[in-house]
């Protein structure tokens, strides 16, 4: 398993893990690569390549942040870099890959904008092929003063490209071409959520037809509905996170489903917590089973181990990996779990 980190503190970039899957154990094996807050990552198709984003302002002496390719030796979760390119503005906070291995996408946060990539057959990133600037701003003063682009998801066909925007209240939708890596705008081209509602992470459920949005300033999911044909995104069902009655802070992060689809999982910050889920099988709403633990402060980021019998959870503000072991019957996360020390953990990807 590979982490990326905050170094702002004692890390230093990206750490390599070997994880025990009959026990959850987690053991550190390096620092696989040094670089300036890779708080994303995403593998390619192969597992042979991996992406990651530097959320900062400057990168290799240009203003804006940055993505860096490298090649992963699987053996010991050593990176090599390829090479690295600006993202143009500021503060990229997530990157995805496509299914042919070829385009590399990247939100930018604070920079209010996204941006594509090529990907050469050796491995080096092009400069952005198409590039998006986001004007306006959302009803919450504090949080949506502008446009913030959050994740990039690729649609299971590679047709489609989705961009959650938690400044715009909207999720953007651009039309791929995989060859070349160039965008263009989807006709809708975009999706609206409720004011205010902030739409943070994206997940496709592995039937390929509903799709799951995390709202991190109102803490909801809304399950929608994807027409692959068309591109669009249609709303079928808003689940609350919070307990009844909650009014502090709260800020809802991200979301896995397992590969059979029928359990979900989100982690909301603030009040530090993971909500699990049963999916219909029939129209893919949720039904909350339980909150748990997150085991630790402000999870950035979640994952299910290669088995499913696990999910770690990347909890930023207390400095540790949690892994709670999970029922694949029930649906149902361990009340308490492991936890293993680390500075500012930001993204957990298994290779």
């Amino acid at each position: 398993m590979l982490v990326g980190t905050q170094t702002t503190g004692t890390s230093k970039g990206i750490y390599s893990y070997s994880f025990d899957e009959a026990t959850g154990e987690l053991k550190q094996t390096g620092l696989a690569a040094e670089l300036e807050t890779p708080s994303f990552m995403a593998l390619a198709p192969g597992g042979q390549r991996l992406f990651a984003v530097s959320e900062v302002d400057h990168f290799d002496g240009k203003e804006g942040g940055g993505v860096t390719g490298f090649t992963l030796d699987r053996h010991n979760g050593h990176l090599t870099k390829i090479n690295g390119v600006s993202t143009v503005r500021t503060g990229p906070c997530h990157v995805a890959v496509d299914h042919t291995g070829h385009c590399v996408f990247v939100a930018n946060y604070t920079g209010s904008s996204a941006g594509s990539f090529h990907v050469s057959d050796d491995g080096h990133l092009s400069e952005a092929v198409s590039f998006f600037d986001y004007v306006g701003h959302g009803p919450n003063a504090e949080r949506q003063e502008k446009a913030h682009a959050h994740r990039v998801t690729v649609s299971p066909d590679n047709r489609f490209l989705l961009i959650n925007d938690l400044g715009l209240d909207e999720i953007h939708i651009y039309k791929l071409d995989a060859k070349t890596a160039k965008l263009t705008p989807n006709e809708p081209a975009a999706w609206k959520s409720a004011p205010g509602a902030g739409p943070r992470a994206l997940r496709f459920h592995p039937n390929n037809k509903w799709v799951y949005c995390v709202t991190e300033l109102t803490s909801t999911v809304v399950v929608l509905h994807w027409n692959a044909e068309a591109g669009t995104l249609e709303a079928i069902q808003t689940v609350e996170l919070l307990p009844a009655g909650y009014t502090g802070p709260t800020r809802a992060c991200d979301i896995v489903i397992n590969r059979k689809g029928d359990f979900a999982y989100v982690a909301n910050r603030d009040n530090d917590f993971m909500a699990s889920f049963t999916v219909s099988p029939t129209d893919g709403k949720l039904t909350m089973i339980e909150r748990t633990s997150c085991g630790g402060k402000t999870p950035r980021h979640i994952a299910l181990s290669p088995n499913e019998r696990w999910l770690l959870v990347a909890n930023q503000d207390s400095n540790n990996i949690s892994v709670f072991a999970r029922d694949a019957k029930t649906g149902k996360l361990a009340n308490s779990g492991k936890s293993f020390e680390l500075a500012a953990p930001q993204c957990l990807v298994f290779a």
